[in-house]
């Protein structure tokens, strides 16, 4: 008997979810002045929303932030733990971590603080018990759908990490519960870059696939044949993305 995949896309769409993928982008720089439509604001938190929890516990909630003056408080925060950050790396490493541009906190349209709150699930630990992490793992399966939605809408996302966490609760008065997961910076942009930025300018590449696929076990050898598959594929050579 053959499998029914009466429910798989067809080649149009496929290509385009493989795109999405492919093609997003941490975006730093490069967004426009325009406003967001708040029609596709909501598309957004919507497919964010339809994210997969572990439970169903749905742990999320997401702070729409556009007033100029708070986002000028959160740079700061953000310029103080990036100073923070420097004394830990190399000489070299500083001079081209201060040549980065990591954020656009106050060049985009608005932010976006994506939480957890772990209190949510507290009388339901179905997937917790043993794994009590898992509702923040399921908070990042949300900022991922919000942040693929967005390319394919043309929208640019920046995650924004270099932020103490506890000072960004206080600014944004964030319940004790209630764990920030993500800091997004969202607006329309003038281009998509061909690779990630940190990758272009150096601070690193993209690891080998097939180094990273092991057989049952961590240490297991094998799946060469996948491997070889694997080795031929990337997501220029398949049409998904654009040759750089």
């Amino acid at each position: 008997m053959t499998a029914n995949n009466g429910d798989g896309f067809d080649q149009v769409a496929r290509d385009a979810v493989y795109r999405a993928m492919f093609t997003r982008r941490d975006v730093r720089s490069h967004f426009l002045p325009d406003p967001l439509d708040d029609d596709v604001l909501a598309r957004l938190l919507l497919a964010a929303h339809h994210a997969p929890s572990v439970g169903f516990m749905q742990p999320w909630n997401f702070i729409v932030i556009r007033d100029a003056e708070r986002r000028r408080h959160v740079r700061d925060l953000f310029l103080a733990a990036r100073e923070q950050e420097l004394p830990a790396m190399e000489a070299d490493r500083q001079a081209l971590y201060r040549k980065l541009k990591l954020e656009g906190i106050c060049e985009s349209a608005l932010n976006i603080c994506i939480t957890c709150d772990r209190q949510r699930s507290h009388n339901s630990p179905l997937g917790r018990w043993h794994n009590p992490e898992m509702d923040l793992y399921s908070t990042v399966c949300a900022v991922q759908n919000f942040w693929l939605a967005a390319r394919a809408e043309g929208v640019g996302v920046g995650w924004v990490s270099i932020i103490e966490a506890q000072a960004l609760k206080s600014l944004l008065s964030i319940p004790e519960h209630v764990t920030p997961i993500a800091y997004l910076c969202v607006g329309r942009v003038s281009e998509f870059a061909a690779r990630p930025d940190l990758e272009t300018h150096g601070w690193g590449q993209r690891l080998p696939l097939p180094e990273l696929i092991m057989s049952e076990t961590f240490s297991g050898q094998g799946e060469a044949l996948l491997k070889t598959s694997v080795s031929r594929l990337n997501a220029a050579s398949v049409g998904l993305a654009p040759k750089p």
